[in-house]
């Protein structure tokens, strides 16, 4: 869980002036008055920026939202995400804010590190762009932040002031503001800055339409034959990065700061661990987690050996990457050893429990081209079952299951981000008489309450999710769904997993009564709200595992362990300690893979004792609660798929 701090609002103060004294009137009007769209236009002919771009840019930056005024993972507000970061980037971690060791193999502690938040010299200009836009338009912070009329002009301000200061026209024409938008993008090296750019004028080229997060309805038409202006960003004066070292697609900007795998103290290292992957063990999962914290802060502990460590991170104000942990190494971040050994760590900047601390479309963009270069380049499957978020992660002891940690939580946008993977969420089958379905909730629409984003349980702004609430009956007045391995009474905290599934992942289903649709669900039957003409699920046919004739149940693990017999001389065993939970006869489960039992031995910093032990015994990876577990292939019988 993150700490108290953190479940702090992200609001950045008005300055004494904006107090003092009423703020002048947009002269592009008010969003009250004129619409979204107007608003766009009034400020495009204002500042002389062309409609289509400021439309593109703001697309990039927020997909035209609002988020009520709400500021975003890094203090930027409004349709065009103007940064204001004094008071917003309350930095911190989440790692060691829960009991969860990130390595999750008992041989080593946890490491855990603070940091201190910056001081407002400290932050860099990309965190600072409402106030400079507040001095071009002189329209106060207050009105920037909270109107997005006002915001829109700030955006088509700060877009013609880098125009003029890179010497060139402003130009109806978009392609001739290249430069301008890559200067936009807030980033201090060119790489970023051009796949910044690079977006927005897929954006123009492509088209968008969406309603927004107001009910407003935006439209940027298509302008397919559109070619930009490279050459424009060599008069940017942006430093130029080295991508040398880095394992990423040519599509993202990517830089390499490596996490240091150095000894200290008694024979004590970190921050992980060497291997040959794929070679000796391959690479199955991507595992996505959020930061906790801001960028500066976050790059700083990734660098820290006595901490933890993951493969990459990436920034949310414009999509930038940082890898640490080379793909054939092992980086400690998820929780589950197990899964660290065959996974890959992606860390973005964002916060879990606040709900309209929002993600850039820029951070998404930039992950899903990364998860699918690395998927491409591992044969991972795009789905829910190896694309894991860290809280669909196994405990991977029954000690473990509390403590494991929660982030991207319920607000991570799963629909759009599997649409940007090019692997839509769709249904595989005409009707659920397949079997199981796929959760696939309209994310605007859907909004669960949640409590305990601020204050314990107080009610968390109302905001969209990608989770849906499980009952024990299909009744919202019935009983929540519990979770013997928590040890506690189900919540609607935000932390809380025990009663709630996840846009995309599937599950065998149990029953129907009317618009409810019960599955199986840690060993229950439970049911959610899913009525025909909003559908919270749509029907999908797979592969699924039942107990074998004349089992009563089988156990559940978290992690698929090799047999006593498959270790070598010097390497200990692993005791197989299934979890609390079981798997009853009669009930299905999808599968994900079927894989060997496998444990990476590596508890020294010479890695010549270094062992990758790989048993005969096989194991199913299903989707048994909201976290994935593990099957004995010998305790269960595979279901025939439906068409």
């Amino acid at each position: 869980m993150a700490s108290a701090a953190l479940l702090l609002p992200l609001l950045a103060a008005a300055s004494p002036a904006d107090a003092a004294a009423p703020a002048p009137a947009p002269a592009v009007g008010s969003t009250s008055a004129k619409s979204l769209q107007r608003a766009f236009a009034a400020a495009a002919a204002e500042y002389h920026v062309p409609q289509s771009l400021l439309l593109g840019v703001s697309y990039l930056q927020s997909r035209w939202d609002a988020h009520a005024g709400a500021p975003s993972v890094t203090g930027g507000y409004g349709p065009m995400h103007l940064t204001d970061a004094r008071t917003a980037l309350a930095e911190g971690t989440r790692h060691g804010e829960g009991t969860e060791d990130a390595r999750g193999d008992s041989g080593r502690r946890a490491r855990v590190r603070h940091a201190e938040p910056p001081s407002d010299r400290q932050l860099p200009d990309r965190l600072k762009t409402l106030p400079r836009a507040a001095r071009l338009t002189g329209l106060s912070t207050a009105e920037l932040r909270a109107d997005p009329a006002a915001n829109i002009a700030g955006g088509a301000a700060l877009l013609a002031a880098a125009q003029r200061q890179l010497g060139e026209p402003l130009s109806a024409d978009p392609a001739l503001w290249y430069g301008a938008v890559a200067r936009f993008s807030g980033a201090d090296d060119s790489a970023t800055a051009a796949a910044y750019a690079d977006d927005v004028f897929t954006v123009l080229r492509t088209g968008q339409e969406r309603t927004t997060d107001t009910g407003e309805p935006v439209t940027l038409a298509a302008r397919p034959g559109l070619v930009p202006r490279k050459a424009q960003l060599r008069g940017t004066g942006l430093r130029t990065a080295s991508r040398a070292g880095t394992e990423c697609p040519a599509t993202v900007s990517c830089e390499w700061i490596p996490a240091p795998y150095a000894q200290f103290g008694d024979d004590d290292y970190g921050n992980h661990d060497l291997g040959d992957r794929p070679v000796s063990t391959s690479i199955k999962y991507i595992v996505v987690h959020d930061t906790e914290g801001g960028w500066e802060g976050v790059i700083d502990m990734v660098q820290d050996p006595t901490y933890v460590s993951w493969n990459y991170s990436l920034r949310s104000t414009d999509g930038h990457v940082a890898q640490h942990v080379k793909a054939k190494d092992v980086a400690w971040h998820a929780g589950n050893w197990y899964v660290n050994a065959k996974s890959i760590g992606l860390e973005h900047e964002g916060f879990l429990a606040q709900p309209d601390a929002w993600y850039t479309e820029a951070m998404y963009r930039s992950s899903a081209r990364l998860v699918k270069y690395l998927a491409s380049r591992y044969g991972i499957p795009l789905d829910r079952q190896h694309i894991l978020g860290h809280d669909t992660v196994p405990g991977p002891t029954t000690a473990s299951v509390p403590g494991m940690h929660t982030d991207p939580g319920p607000y991570w946008d799963w629909r759009h981000y599997f649409e940007l993977l090019d692997r839509p969420l769709v249904a595989t089958a005409r009707r659920t008489g397949g079997g199981l379905v796929t959760v696939r909730p309209d994310y605007e629409a859907n909004r669960p309450v949640f409590t305990g984003c601020v204050t314990p349980g107080e009610p968390c702004a109302a905001h969209g999710s990608s989770a849906v609430r499980l009952y024990s009956d299909h009744d919202e007045r019935s009983a929540l769904i519990t979770d013997i391995g928590q040890g506690s009474a189900p919540t609607k905290d935000v932390n809380d997993h025990s009663s709630r599934v996840s846009t995309g992942q599937q599950y065998a289903v149990a029953d129907q009564w009317g618009d409810w649709t019960a599955i199986w669900y840690l060993g229950q039957k439970a049911w959610f709200r899913n009525p025909k003409d909003h559908p919270t699920a749509v029907p999908g046919a797979g592969r699924m595992i039942t107990p074998k004739d004349g089992r009563a149940s089988v156990p559940v693990y978290g992690r698929a362990y090799p047999e006593a017999s498959a270790y070598p001389a010097g390497v200990p065993a692993q005791t197989v300690a299934p979890l609390a939970y079981t798997l009853p006869k009669g009930q299905r489960y999808v599968v994900g893979d079927e894989v060997p039992g496998e444990y990476y031995y590596a508890v020294t910093f010479a890695t010549g004792s270094h062992r990758v032990v790989t048993g005969k015994d096989l194991y199913y990876e299903i989707q048994y609660g909201h976290r994935v577990a593990f099957v004995r292939a010998a305790d269960v019988q595979l279901v025939e798929p439906k068409k």
